[in-house]
């Protein structure tokens, strides 16, 4: 992949896709401070309004024809999920991609050294070039963070009644997994064809990482492969229920990796069939649950995004 930043001409307008329908201030202050900023540097630009009832896609391919037609930036004011719904609008189009974090995590931020304070992306967007970054594909879907099978996504899926319930803080997501962790903990049986040969695994969850950040935060070793035109893998053995949280305490300490009933590997193409599934898996993608028909094929996609980043992404916590 090249590693060529393209230069942004400085009238290069943008459409930025934003969350506007949750009722809440914090959302009218975010569009008053992107537009008073926006305004004051002299850059044309128009809020695409995501409300209760939009479908995200359709906003941001509108959004993407619009930036298309004017020589113009995708912007996205969102947490990985919406960044993700963007990007795929996005990919292949040509378009440079801002960021602007409002999300809980927002892995894909902090990785790529975009500051999570409002002020501080702006700058961003308003002087930094379009570097390239990979993204993966499940099947055709792209994904920026992860993708998995299994476990995890019936984590994040039980995650959102949770947080429906006693609203959006960590110790509500960490409630919630734990929750799940002792309901939900019965292993698939996944044929994973690598390279040319077909293994047979018996996992909880099969999770494949795109975020270097993130799997350096739960000590997966290959963490820095995705910086090389990789993907990776990471497959729990089947365990009982005391040793699968004890395997949680240890991600959250940062030690995942060294653990025995944990494999992980670089790849840059592998497909998965489930042995015993109906006609469609249950996916989890960037935190966003989608239902796909087998089999799974997870890789490197084979065009970069063009998104605007700092020149040196600072050490992140």
């Amino acid at each position: 992949m090249s590693t060529a930043a393209r230069e942004i001409k400085p009238d290069a307008p943008f459409v930025v896709i934003m969350n506007v329908g949750s009722g809440h201030d914090d959302a009218d202050e975010t569009r008053e401070a992107v537009e008073r900023r926006l305004t004051a540097a002299g850059r044309g630009h128009r809020i695409a309004a995501i409300t209760s009832g939009s479908d995200v896609g359709a906003v941001a391919a509108e959004a993407v024809a619009e930036a298309r037609a004017q020589d113009g930036i995708v912007v996205v004011a969102g947490g990985d999920g919406t960044i993700n719904a963007v990007c795929n609008a996005v990919y292949g189009s040509g378009c440079p991609l801002g960021v602007l974090p409002q999300g809980t995590f927002n892995f894909f931020a902090r990785t790529h050294g975009i500051p999570l304070e409002l002020e501080h992306a702006l700058d961003v967007l308003l002087t930094a070039r379009a570097h390239p970054i990979q993204a993966g594909l499940v099947n055709d879907r792209l994904f920026l963070v992860n993708a998995s099978l299994g476990l995890y996504p019936q984590i994040l899926e039980d995650r959102e009644g949770f947080k429906q319930r006693f609203g959006r803080r960590r110790w509500v997501a960490i409630l919630s997994g734990l929750s799940t962790v002792v309901q939900h903990r019965r292993p698939l049986t996944l044929a994973i064809e690598h390279e040319g040969i077909v293994r047979e695994v018996r996992t909880p969850t099969l999770f494949v990482g795109n975020n270097r950040l993130q799997l350096e935060s739960v000590g997966i070793a290959e963490a820095a492969a995705v910086d090389r035109d990789r993907l990776v893998a990471v497959v729990l053995r089947p365990v009982g229920l005391g040793e699968l949280l004890w395997l949680g305490l240890r991600g959250a300490v940062g030690t995942l990796g060294e653990a025995e009933d944990v494999l992980s590997f670089a790849f840059d193409r592998i497909a998965v069939r489930p042995r015993r599934t109906g006609s469609r898996v249950k996916v989890a993608v960037d935190g966003e649950i989608l239902w796909l028909t087998p089999p799974i094929e997870l890789k490197v996609a084979a065009e970069p995004l063009h998104l605007l980043k700092p020149e040196r992404v600072p050490a992140t916590e």
